[in-house]
């Protein structure tokens, strides 16, 4: 992947940009308001999704003014100094059309770019995207004044630190690499004097009179158990640009390039060069089990790190043995739990119960979660709305509890494993109302 930043400058602000790719169609790229190109694609995963849509389409990406390695001293741009920049950056970049992408705070500015400019821009793309940032009589969805300031002052007391990552990011903020990369992310893309005039700024973005007049084709993209930016967003959008494309994904993640992104970067390749990457997926059915150990912060606080470090350990390696000997393959330990996958329900069952039963010896106690569907195996990882599933039925397990999906409990009848049905719950992020049963002891 090129790492070369290159700037472009309208007036006296000098704008950071990066190119990435080199295919027939150019996309430019305008994240967040907080962004920094040069730590984008340190995460592996980022990197990854970096690498597939730059793959068929020449990327350019930026830093907007007052953020990461564009000029910080002029502030937070207006919506009609963002389009300058923006096409200051095309300019520069050697680009006199490009399908423009957006996302979450970005899709107002990107919205407007392609109404004002439809000779300059080709098509829009937004993820995640919002009209506006405050409550309306036909924007019920929104907060309302109070509401945004308490999100504003959350957001500010917390930046740069763990909990606005899981905020954002609430099956990410598992793994402690992506903690480690967000943190610094937020540090280095703004500096936190600068954030409430940013927010003041934001606060009165509205563009809901723009959509009617956006005349190039549309895109938009929504996770469904988005908790920061709700998809009523992204659907009314949908209703009010002629003919936009609305396309509804399972899953939390706030950022496109986070969780199971590939049938996102699916639909872009195809939304813009008529066809999408050919490849062959490996899919199989497996039974999904997500461990996780019960108050793990609180005894964490109360043993010191070095203490906690050596019981975590411990607790590793009794997970592993037991997921080895009911024939199980352990994918990668997650925080304070971990997920493995099973050809068989029964035995993942089992394994469960006898994890259970081992870290009580180390004074811990553990909940799970399975699930059986099919997965994508992608390398060492695992990929697929089935994974979604297994880790939401984990969520609703008490201390102790082993609670399987209603796919279960038909695929191990005659195997002496009872059940109890706990009846319909909801899973965070997926849609419908899902059997839940707990294994009885």
């Amino acid at each position: 992947m090129d790492e070369q930043v290159n700037y472009a400058k309208n007036g006296e602000v000098n704008l950071a940009y990066r190119v990435l790719g080199d295919g027939p169609v150019s996309l430019l790229f305008v994240p967040t308001w907080t962004s920094n190109v040069d730590l984008i694609d340190d995460f592996p995963p980022i990197r990854r999704w970096l690498d597939r849509v730059s793959g068929f389409c020449r990327m350019i990406i930026l830093d907007r003014r007052g953020t990461g390695l564009s000029d910080r001293t002029f502030g937070v741009a207006t919506l009609e100094e963002g389009m300058d920049d923006l096409l200051a950056v095309m300019d520069h970049a050697g680009v006199e059309r490009a399908a423009v992408a957006g996302l979450n705070e970005s899709s107002p500015l990107c919205t407007l770019l392609a109404a004002t400019h439809p000779d300059r821009i080709s098509a829009l793309i937004l993820y995640g995207a919002f009209a506006s940032t405050l409550r309306a009589d036909d924007y019920p969805w929104a907060p309302t004044q109070e509401e945004r300031q308490m999100q504003v002052d959350f957001m500010i007391e917390y930046w740069g630190r763990p909990e606005f990552a899981t905020l954002m990011n609430p099956d990410s903020a598992l793994d402690p690499a992506f903690m480690r990369w967000a943190g610094r992310w937020m540090r280095s893309s703004i500096t936190k004097d600068a954030l409430r005039p940013a927010f003041e700024i934001l606060a009165r973005t509205d563009v809901r009179h723009v959509l009617p007049l956006v005349r190039v084709p549309t895109l938009l993209m929504a996770r469904v158990g988005d908790m920061v930016v709700p998809i009523d967003n992204s659907r009314y959008m949908a209703e009010k640009i002629p003919n936009a494309k609305l396309v509804e994904f399972p899953g939390n993640e706030a950022l496109p390039f986070l969780g199971d992104w590939d049938p996102i970067a699916d639909e872009m390749e195809e939304f813009l060069t008529g066809s999408r990457l050919k490849r062959e997926t490996d899919r199989v059915l497996a039974t999904i089990l997500f461990t996780d150990i019960v108050g793990s912060s609180k005894r964490a606080a109360e043993l010191g790190d070095r203490r906690w470090k050596e019981l975590l350990d411990d607790h590793d390696r009794i997970v592993a043995a037991e997921v080895d000997n009911h024939g199980g393959r352990l994918v990668k330990n997650i925080g304070d739990g971990a997920l493995a996958t099973f050809d068989g329900p029964a035995r993942a069952i089992r394994a469960a119960c006898m994890i259970r039963h081992k870290v009580k010896s180390l004074g811990l106690e553990t909940r799970a979660g399975l699930h059986t569907g099919e997965v994508e195996l992608r390398g060492d990882d695992l990929g697929g709305i089935a994974v979604h599933i297994g880790a939401r039925v984990s969520e609703q397990a008490g201390p102790g509890q082993v609670l399987v999906s209603g796919s279960i409990p038909p695929l191990v009848a005659g195997s002496g494993i009872d059940f109890l049905d706990l009846g319909e719950r909801e899973l965070k992020g997926i849609q419908g109302d899902w059997r839940l049963f707990e294994v009885k002891s």
